[in-house]
């Protein structure tokens, strides 16, 4: 064991830590052993302040759940209970354990109750497996993560092919904490993945997609990605993005690189996204690869919106992603090319842009688009004034005909009734027509018409 006291204030400042450590007060109390672990230890240590905390006791879950009736289990058989704490808080109380044998290459076969060195050393990684003592402010550390957080390092705990063989899910789990740290893979940890990436695809699809949500929207999503690609990790389950490495585009409008250097730059100038624009700056061209052509002295790809847009829904269908996901992510894809007519559009049109239910989306992904490859900005600017001027403007009228009155001229149910009302509502938008006899008149000409 190497207990060691740290220098630094470890006091509870969130009130995440105020209702963890009211937990281990109350287990101190009853006679047990109980102390933060896991990451909120670590962030504290990185000046960070933790969002959750988790506290890992000697108390077996009975116990636990003896102390805080109100508490459930989510994994009793692991030790695991949850414990309804001040503020609103819920805090994950584990009982300090050995793991062994994991034939899922996910979950445990065998787990019993230990000591708190053997429950560190079952842990992933060593900045992952400190202690936290508040009552004595000390830091317990058996593992050697101290070192390594001040050495900027990620590193598995004992032998990491073992670690990886037992939970494949720890190697997403690797670049996720090095690119939100800003720390290197070990050698022998990033050697170890490179190994066995085949074996990602085992892990389930939800847990899979939560991992790389969680990268997206960490503070370094360029750099989770580009370790991931380098590592063979993205082409198990994102093989559609993998391709994107190498293929070339016209200079004159992506001096950046590649298709691939594009998305990283892009995910580069992400700041506070939601999880739909993320993965739209992530796919808006993952249909390029497979539209890809040279054709009059430059690189083409004609279609490749359309394309992607169903590539998209693909691949987060193969992550299960939620169908609101789905939806604001491929419509995202599918529009993104739009916005280069923008100058030309009719102010009809550019109404109809506007409304689009996920344009609020559609047009950041423009701005990242425009600023992650030629820079110019001159259709989003025109946009946010076209906005101004929409929003001081009386409401949009209501349509001077309606589908009744394309019916009454013969024209049979169908689609073309649609495209009928459409044209005449155009013309309303567009200043031509203010009146209803002005607006029959456009309908009578618009039925003739084949």
């Amino acid at each position: 064991m190497n207990p060691e006291s740290h220098p630094h204030d470890l006091a509870a400042v969130t009130a995440a830590e105020r209702a963890g450590d009211d937990v281990i007060g109350r287990l101190r109390a009853a006679g047990f052993t109980a102390f933060r672990v896991g990451g909120c230890v670590r962030d504290r240590l990185l000046g960070r302040s933790p969002g959750d905390v988790d506290v890992a006791t000697d108390a077996v879950p009975a116990a636990v759940r003896g102390l805080f009736p109100h508490a459930f289990a989510v994994g009793e058989s692991f030790g695991v209970i949850i414990v309804h704490a001040a503020e609103g808080t819920d805090i994950e109380v584990a009982t300090f354990r050995a793991e062994a044998g994991y034939a899922d290459g996910r979950h445990p076969d065998h787990v019993r109750f230990s000591t708190p060195d053997e429950d560190a050393r079952r842990r992933d990684f060593t900045v992952n497996a400190l202690f936290y003592d508040p009552c004595g402010r000390r830091i317990l550390d058996f593992v050697g993560g101290l070192a390594d957080l001040r050495r900027g390092v990620i590193r598995a705990i004992g032998d990491p092919a073992a670690r990886f063989a037992e939970d494949h899910l720890r190697m997403l789990r690797a670049v996720r904490f090095a690119a939100a740290t800003g720390f290197e893979l070990d050698a022998a940890t990033r050697a170890a993945v490179a190994s066995l990436a085949p074996r990602l695809s085992t892990v389930s699809a939800e847990r899979v997609y939560q991992e790389l949500d969680r990268m997206l929207l960490g503070p370094d999503p360029a750099a989770a990605f580009t370790m991931l690609a380098d590592l063979g990790l993205l082409a198990v389950w994102l093989p559609e993005l993998a391709a994107m490495q190498g293929v070339p585009q016209p200079p004159q409008f992506h001096p950046e690189g590649d298709v691939w250097v594009h998305t990283m730059r892009m995910l580069s100038l992400l700041r506070f996204p939601d999880s739909a624009l993320a993965w739209a700056v992530l796919l808006h061209d993952v249909g390029k690869p497979v539209t890809h052509e040279f054709a009059d002295g430059r690189d083409r790809f004609p279609q490749h919106a359309e394309a992607g847009a169903g590539m998209a829904e693909t691949l987060l269908r193969r992550l299960r992603a939620s169908r609101r996901q789905i939806e604001a992510v491929t419509a995202c894809v599918d529009n993104h090319m739009t916005f280069m007519a923008v100058p030309d559009m009719r102010p009809s049109t550019l109404r109809r842009l506007i409304a689009r239910p996920f344009f609020p989306l559609e047009l950041e992904l423009h701005r990242l688009d425009c600023a992650g490859s030629h820079g110019r900005q001159d259709n989003y600017c025109l946009l946010l004034d076209r906005m101004a001027e929409i929003a001081a403007e009386p409401p949009v009228p209501p349509p001077l005909v309606t589908g009744h009155d394309v019916l009454a001229l013969g024209i049979r149910p169908g689609p073309r009734v649609g495209v009928i009302l459409r044209a005449v509502q155009d013309r309303q938008l567009n200043g031509d027509i203010t009146t209803r006899e002005e607006a029959l008149a456009v309908l009578a000409q618009l039925a003739t018409e084949t």
